[in-house]
């Protein structure tokens, strides 16, 4: 196997996945936060049980079609490449700083679903004192990353549509953190960003 070809076979398979996998885990946010009192009442468990299936079954329903939903072929390109291994590592950076303070369970959406379980309030500290969504940006500049490396046409169409619904989760997120902190949410977000940090001149 030649190293271009092996390269095109690396970029089809990240294609692959990103296209059966960032549908789900978008809608996965959107059944949850606008229906947030009917999966309380379900409980936790039952609510990550149906959701691990239906992420499953919808990730199975998009690989027939995978092919089409990719688009075309636009080739191995060694300048995005080249743009893609930068926001790969930007997204790792952001990622290991995130986890810090934000632990799987909280990612998962166990204190919006119970809110009764003590979780880990409201995150200020490290990354969280510099922008307000950490874990949007991670993905963010990942799903930008590969979607240079694969380089297929229908992944930039869903990386842009991928882009409106996380400002969209966002939204729905903010409007229940309000609800759970009330005025300390209100004042940090004055006080912190969404996704870009602030470089304000240090004085001396």
């Amino acid at each position: 196997m030649s190293w271009s070809h092996g390269v095109s076979v690396v970029r089809y398979v990240m294609g692959v996945l990103l296209v059966v996998s960032l549908p789900p885990a978008l809608l996965y946010w959107f059944i949850v936060h606008p229906f947030i009192g009917f999966w309380r009442r379900v409980g936790a468990r039952r609510t990550f049980w149906f959701l691990g299936v239906f992420y499953a079954v919808t990730m199975a329903a998009l690989f027939p079609v995978r092919d089409r939903l990719m688009g075309r072929d636009l080739g191995t390109n060694p300048l995005a490449i080249s743009l893609a291994v930068p926001l790969v590592v930007a997204s790792g950076w952001v990622s290991r700083r995130r986890r810090r303070q934000l632990k799987f369970a909280t990612l998962a959406g166990l204190p919006e679903l119970a809110p009764e379980q003590q979780g880990p309030g409201l995150l200020t500290a490290g990354i969280y004192g510099r922008i307000r969504h950490p874990r949007y940006v991670e993905f963010g500049l990942g799903c930008l990353g590969w979607v240079l490396f694969a380089n297929y046409s229908g992944l930039y169409v869903l990386l842009a549509l991928s882009y409106a619904a996380i400002f969209a989760i966002v939204l729905l997120e903010e409007r229940e953190l309000r609800a759970r902190f009330g005025q300390s949410y209100v004042d940090y977000s004055l006080r912190v960003p969404r996704f870009i940090p602030r470089f304000e001149s240090r004085r001396r």
